[in-house]
């Protein structure tokens, strides 16, 4: 034993072992953080169908105009309208109604939705069109939505696009379309009149289009709130009960959307946006409508959708007027101004 701890205390002055004292209140070290999860919407940028081109005409913004409402008593909605610099009062020109127009008509935001009409319309891939960018209804003494607030707080919005009504329909087809009809020649023929939206605007457009599909044929829903804020998630069972009728959709959404946190903490089905989305989709399928459906990897929001905006614009369009004469010059140039009023 004596010569053991002998071969220790050599080993320790040749420097072959050695020792370090430990505090015993020392925590032990924190295990590496975990790297962040990747944003989902970070692979979503606009393209170039969505950004100023050189060469381009530029169509005009005008507004904004305050609608008296009488569907909504004591309400009024602000709406701005886009004149294509293409416009010719002589002939009535296709219509592009986006509800939550703010956010619709932002120019530094996801979908910069006149870009893209100007874009389009000067190469012929959609008609055209007046577009109306509308914002939900608010009393006087509310707040104007915004890019960073669209009123579901203060404003009519959840009342107005959430419910299963024709209330709001009648603000579009009663209200709005008489307003704008007075300044611009618009077509009277539902194939060419569109609606749409993002999230509760794009269930109301929705909404609007089944309640009148006389009036108007083609929606356009990105992350649209098919879901039980005011019982939207009843559309399914809705469209597979009711007759057909002759409506063209897309609709887009995100597998990381909302996805069904109930107020309890446990999950709901009925508030699972992607569910209720992908639910619509094969309803409206088995009856036979003319449908387009994407579904990205992206949250609750534009991001997707302004990214395929222009796509979406071009599929729900597609089938305006076109002529395959090789000897048509005027098929085959771009989409010159007209004259203007």
């Amino acid at each position: 034993m004596r010569s053991g701890l002998l071969s220790i205390a050599g080993a320790i002055a040749a420097g072959a072992l050695s020792f370090q004292s430990v505090n015993p209140s020392q925590a032990p070290a924190a295990p590496p953080a975990q790297p962040a999860a990747p944003n989902p919407d970070a692979h979503y940028q606009i393209g170039p169908d969505s950004l100023p081109q050189d060469g381009v005409p530029k169509g005009d913004v005008r507004g904004p105009f305050t609608l008296p409402s009488e569907a909504y008593p004591g309400t009024q909605h602000t709406y701005w309208v886009y004149v294509p610099a293409q416009y010719d009062p002589k002939t009535p020109a296709s219509l592009m109604v986006l509800n939550d127009g703010q956010a619709f008509k932002n120019m530094d935001g996801d979908v910069r939705a006149p870009n893209v009409f100007d874009n389009l319309i000067y190469r012929r891939e959609i008609p055209v069109m007046i577009g109306v960018f509308i914002n939900p209804g608010r009393r006087p003494d509310q707040p104007e939505p915004t890019p960073s607030n669209w009123g579901d707080r203060d404003t009519n919005r959840p009342a107005e696009y959430n419910t299963l009504d024709d209330k709001y329909a009648r603000v579009v087809v009663d209200e709005l379309l008489p307003a704008v009809a007075k300044d611009y020649n618009i077509a009277k023929d539902p194939e060419r009149r569109g609606i749409g939206g993002a999230s509760s605007g794009a269930i109301a457009a929705f909404t609007v289009a089944w309640e009148r599909p006389n009036e108007f044929r083609k929606v356009l829903s990105i992350v649209g709130s098919f879901t039980n804020l005011r019982g939207g998630h009843a559309y399914t069972d809705i469209v597979a009960r009711a007759e057909k009728k002759p409506l063209r959709i897309y609709l887009q959404d995100g597998r990381n959307d909302n996805r069904g946190a109930g107020r309890d903490g446990k999950y709901d089905e009925t508030r699972d946006w992607f569910l209720q989305n992908v639910r619509l989709m094969r309803a409206l399928t088995d009856k036979g409508y003319d449908l387009n459906y994407t579904w990205g990897i992206g949250r609750h929001g534009q991001k997707q959708g302004g990214a395929i905006f222009p796509d979406m614009m071009r599929w729900l369009w597609r089938d305006h007027g076109v002529s395959t004469d090789p000897n048509d010059t005027v098929e085959r140039s771009f989409n010159e101004p007209g004259t203007k009023k």
